[in-house]
């Protein structure tokens, strides 16, 4: 598969780096309060997130589900979630720089190319990141680039993320700003 510059490893590398930005961010007495995702408070999301990247390290070395096992399953965040987040987050670096796109990745729902599983881990990221920051109450702003790819991903699946109950129904809006109608799409009030 060939992607035009900048990939969406290279995309999903800097948004590990600028959700890392707002998990440092996250002022102390923030963690409790509530996000967009219903019943998630900040720490559940970034528990969330940081729970899939440590998955993200072994599902592109080839390991299965069932190889992975529950070693994830529940609280990955401990007493110091802003530390937790940054062991996951190297390692999961890591991984994507060195992944390679047609890899075969074994995901829950079938074998999948490996920038197939990085298109979704990318909208993770844009997704989350936005949450994070609006219940943590920091810059909502999002990287450009990786929103119109987001965007796009999410135009051609965001029915079947609905239906499969990944996402809430579209939230109608009136505005051609490519971020406003990520959002949107995603089930969720810009």
């Amino acid at each position: 598969m060939t992607e035009v510059s900048p990939t969406t490893f290279e995309l999903i590398v800097q948004g590990i780096d600028a959700f890392g930005e707002k998990v440092r961010a996250v002022p102390t007495d923030r963690w409790a309060t509530p996000t967009p995702c219903a019943d998630w408070s900040v720490r559940d999301l970034v528990n969330h997130v940081t729970g899939e990247h440590l998955w993200a390290p072994h599902l592109l070395d080839g390991e299965t589900i069932a190889q992975v096992g529950d070693r994830y399953d529940g609280d990955v965040l401990g007493d110091s979630p802003v530390a937790a987040w940054g062991r996951a987050a190297q390692a999961s670096r890591a991984a994507w720089l060195t992944a390679s796109p047609d890899a075969v990745v074994h995901l829950s729902f079938g074998d999948n190319p490996a920038l197939e599983y990085g298109q979704q881990m990318l909208s993770d990221l844009v997704i989350h990141g936005w949450d994070l920051a609006r219940g943590a109450g920091l810059d909502e702003t999002m990287e450009p680039t990786a929103v119109a790819r987001v965007l796009v991903y999410l135009e051609a699946n965001a029915k079947a993320w609905e239906s499969a109950g990944i996402f809430a129904a579209p939230v109608a809006i009136h505005t051609a700003d490519p971020a406003s109608r990520l959002i949107a799409l995603s089930g969720r009030k810009p």
